[in-house]
């Protein structure tokens, strides 16, 4: 019997869990889920046979590596930050390793020694990264089998509300964690555009963004995300003269967010404002931020100051909104601002029990063959079930799943650090995920 320990049971963990104990008896494996708290875990098993839910501490190094080196292969859901002792339990004891996190600076450091290990450390096998690296890939491949030359690629995704579900004006809900959606664009962005390469701070992120056509879905705003230019030469690109990877928000977002940037609200650096704060109200809060941030004394003066007048009515009633003249206390576990902002985003724009979230991803690619420009637009829309079910669940939980039971049936043959931009990963995995409803449609035209 094989066995998968999976660490954590969060909001993107409940399609990988049903997926996991759905395959357990055909595939003969058990699951282990490991969390902080049991209670998350014990009501996505069920009370399946297969499956056992355990409280475990992180900083318990003996049940850390006990339960590690008692399993075939692990899977991470936990935040970023966490997976890298998971990484080195998993080395030390030569387990398979998927997270649909980014590849960071630790994991880097241990490359040579987990090709030695001959293990499987997937990494970026989630929704963005991973469903966008391997439909990417799975394009390029065929364009350039077919004689195509690539010229431009952009790339966007967004975890957004479903019309039907859309009932408040900032027109969107949470389906995934919040502390990542209060520090969205926090690292600036980097891309190549028109041939010039280009870094921009994160006070910029918000300031521009384009206006993308989803049929039949409408417009909506995409801002750039990360560093595209890492994958240039993943990708194979270096020809090419754009390659942008951006997030899909809501027009009305972007235009509120940039002066959520603006004013400080998602700075993860000032303890000290928020320790001279501690129990007062959000609206104090909000306004020491302005002062601090800002120079200005209120919110009229910050609207009338930093705000043009085309976008202040808009600005004004999605800040109420989110509840920043409350005379509710700010959160007693905040320790910074991001953490605050944090909060209000989880009451204010919580998903309920029925609410439907929806999953956008769009490529568009231009190249040239046989002497002629071509562009390709290939999207992905997929929508939930409902608060728990939901599309942000599939499309992070689904890769993962179908990529541990590729791996542990010999299916999938790799080793080494490795993201899934190969036939290897691609091809099995999007299949599968086409079979669950998780598929692209494409258009092209000459242009």
């Amino acid at each position: 019997m094989k066995k998968i320990l999976l660490f954590g049971a969060g909001k993107s963990a409940t399609v990988l869990i049903r997926y996991l104990l759905d395959y357990a008896a055909t595939e003969n494996w058990r699951l282990t889920i490991a969390d902080r708290t049991a209670e998350p875990a014990r009501q996505k098993l069920n009370n399946h046979k297969s499956g056992t839910a355990i409280i475990v501490d992180l900083k318990d190094l003996a049940a850390r590596k006990e339960l590690i080196r008692d399993t075939d292969l692990v899977i991470s859901m936990l935040p970023p930050s966490l997976h890298i002792e998971i990484a080195k339990d998993c080395l030390e004891f030569k387990k398979h390793f998927l997270t649909a996190s980014y590849i960071d600076a630790d994991l880097l450091l241990l490359k040579e020694a987990i090709e030695k290990s001959n293990c499987l450390f997937l990494c970026e096998n989630g929704l963005d990264p991973g469903i966008d690296h391997m439909s990417a890939m799975q394009l390029f491949d065929r364009l350039r089998q077919a004689g195509g030359r690539i010229t431009d690629f952009k790339s966007y995704c967004g975890g957004l509300i479903a019309p039907e579900s859309d009932t408040n004006p900032w027109h969107y809900k949470i389906s995934w964690n919040p502390g990542n959606i209060a520090r969205a664009g926090a690292s600036g962005a980097a891309f190549k555009e028109n041939g010039e390469r280009k870094e921009i701070s994160y006070t910029q992120v918000f300031e521009q963004c384009p206006l993308i056509d989803i049929p039949p879905l409408g417009q909506w705003a995409g801002y750039p995300n990360r560093n595209a230019l890492s994958y240039i030469p993943t990708y194979q690109l270096e020809e090419a003269a754009t390659v942008i990877r951006g997030t899909l928000r809501h027009p009305d977002f972007c235009t509120a967010w940039n002066y959520i940037v603006k004013a400080g609200l998602s700075s993860t650096a000032d303890m000290e404002l928020i320790n001279n704060y501690r129990g007062n109200s959000v609206a104090a809060w909000f306004t020491a931020c302005l002062n601090f941030y800002t120079r200005t004394s209120t919110f009229e003066d910050f609207l009338n100051r930093y705000v043009p007048l085309g976008e202040r009515q808009l600005v004004d009633q999605l800040f109420r909104y989110l509840g920043l003249l409350s005379t509710d206390s700010i959160p007693r576990q905040a320790t910074v601002s991001a953490d605050v902002l944090q909060y209000l985003l989880e009451t204010r724009l919580a998903l309920e029990a029925n609410d439907r979230d929806m999953i956008i991803m769009h490529h568009e690619i231009t190249y040239t063959m046989q002497e002629k420009e071509r562009k390709i637009i290939s999207s992905l829309i997929v929508k939930g079930d409902d608060a728990l079910y939901t599309a942000m669940a599939k499309t992070v939980g689904l890769p993962l799943g179908i990529a541990a039971r590729l791996i542990l049936n010999g299916s999938i043959v790799a080793t080494g650090l490795q993201i899934p931009v190969t036939k290897t990963f691609y091809k099995p995995i999007l299949e599968e995920l086409a079979q669950n409803g998780i598929r692209f449609y494409e258009t092209e035209h000459i242009l």
